[in-house]
């Protein structure tokens, strides 16, 4: 099975050259799928992986703005649609500088086993822009929405594909890409979530993969008879997820004692309570100031320029970006006594540092089940903008809960081995049954 595996991968970077993060991302699942290949004929006959690996489309395009001195500014966007077979095409919007076609592919492929894992009838797509949002005025910023989804648009809609925010995309550029998109269309529909509660957004949503972090991490903490109380908690990054990570760590009585951002992280060994996350949220969605600041003010530790993985903690959340946790971290970690960690970013940890985990036997969760509260509420936007009716915060709240529930569920029934759960089999294994199998369904399209 090896010499196949490393011949399916050696033909997949031929094809892929130059794609380090989308090929990354494919490796990661190989291992556990292939089995499963091996074993059924029809996957086999009807080259259901060969297929997987290939996006249904990949649509690439210029975009061409005026800044405040009228200068015109070229960026380059994207969408990759990357499998329907269970639904329309959905998934986030990424304005940054590091955004290209590898960035976007790794991000598309894991979406698909992602959005299978939430048994919502979601099928996967990214997509966004190498245009960087920061230092840029609210004109700018409306300018380039506008004209980025004015090439968009014609690939778009509520029962094709249905994007979403991500980095550097946020509540205020859904609203410019949705306006522009109602204009061009003249139609009021669900065509992007994340979109502000005055026209037809969820409640919670802003704050669902933060929440669906934790409520994963505390279904895998019973499974060895802990909780979150008095655990202390070590996170990365400062943006959306990580926030809401936060508040919702700080509900069942974790400590959390690191934020960061990419100047560096704070360190408070007195833990973030609700009024020191209020001034966070202050500090990074109003003011766009550097983490560096809360430091300042609460008089704690500032380390530059380093990664909060040698912190001691029970717990750690990679919530960043991309391939923030590497080998090296991860014997920090464990070194300190660290007994899980969660992916809040979408694969936050190289290879290698999961392998380490792995073999030594802790909690540990990958993204595409962890992190799948966000898309899971997105869903659930899609079904409320359909019905055109808005259920109550405590509504959503238990059908988000539900939802990470039953992907634990889905987890521990294919990942269960030896006394031990390994998550990310489970999530690879039962995402990938579920696509594969409506693949067959509808013959080779």
């Amino acid at each position: 099975m090896k010499n196949k595996i490393n011949g399916f991968l050696n033909n997949l970077i031929k094809k892929n050259n130059c794609q380090p993060e989308f090929i990354q991302s494919v490796s990661e699942i190989i291992p556990d799928i292939f089995p499963i290949i091996l074993e059924n004929p029809l996957y086999q006959k009807n080259k259901i992986l060969d297929r997987l690996v290939e996006p249904e489309r990949i649509i690439v395009f210029r975009i061409n703005w005026l800044d405040d001195n009228n200068e015109v500014k070229i960026n380059r966007g994207y969408r990759v649609q990357m499998n329907s077979a269970i639904g329309p095409y959905k998934g986030g919007l990424r304005f940054h500088p590091t955004v290209n076609l590898s960035v976007l592919k790794f991000l598309a492929f894991e979406q698909i086993f992602k959005n299978a894992l939430t048994t919502l009838p979601l099928g996967s797509g990214k997509g966004g822009s190498d245009f960087n949002p920061k230092g840029k005025t609210e004109n700018e910023i409306m300018k380039f929405c506008q004209a980025y989804m004015s090439e968009l648009f014609r690939h778009i809609g509520s029962d094709t594909d249905i994007p979403a925010g991500d980095i550097g995309v946020g509540r205020r550029e859904i609203g410019y890409l949705f306006g522009q998109y109602k204009k061009l269309k003249n139609k009021f529909t669900g065509a992007l979530t994340g979109k502000g509660l005055e026209y037809g957004g969820s409640k919670i949503r802003l704050k669902s993969t933060g929440y669906g972090i934790v409520y994963f991490t505390n279904e895998m903490l019973k499974t060895k008879n802990m909780d979150l109380k008095d655990k202390t908690i070590v996170i990365s990054g400062s943006g959306n997820v990580a926030q809401y990570t936060v508040e919702k760590c700080i509900e069942l009585g974790g400590k959390v004692v690191t934020l960061s951002d990419s100047n560096g992280f704070i360190y408070d060994k007195n833990g973030i309570t609700q009024e020191k996350l209020n001034y966070i949220l202050e500090l990074k969605n109003i003011k766009h100031e550097r983490i560096k600041k809360y430091s300042e003010k609460f008089k704690c530790e500032y380390y530059k320029n380093q990664k909060p993985w040698n912190i001691k903690c029970d717990i750690a959340f990679p919530c960043a970006t991309q391939n923030e946790l590497n080998l090296d971290d991860a014997k920090s970690l464990i070194n300190n006594n660290c007994k899980c960690v969660v992916e809040g970013a979408n694969m936050p940890c190289t290879l290698d540092a999961v392998k380490y985990f792995l073999e030594n036997k802790i909690l540990y969760a990958p993204g595409k089940a962890a992190n799948a509260g966000g898309v899971s509420v997105s869903g659930l936007e899609i079904s409320q903008n359909k019905i055109k009716f808005n259920w109550s915060e405590k509504e959503v709240n238990k059908k988000l809960k539900d939802i990470m529930l039953n992907i634990h569920n889905q987890c521990l029934e294919k990942g269960a081995q030896n006394n031990y759960v390994n998550y990310l089999k489970g999530a690879n294994i039962s995402g990938f049954i579920k696509v594969a199998e409506a693949m067959l369904a509808q013959g080779i399209i």
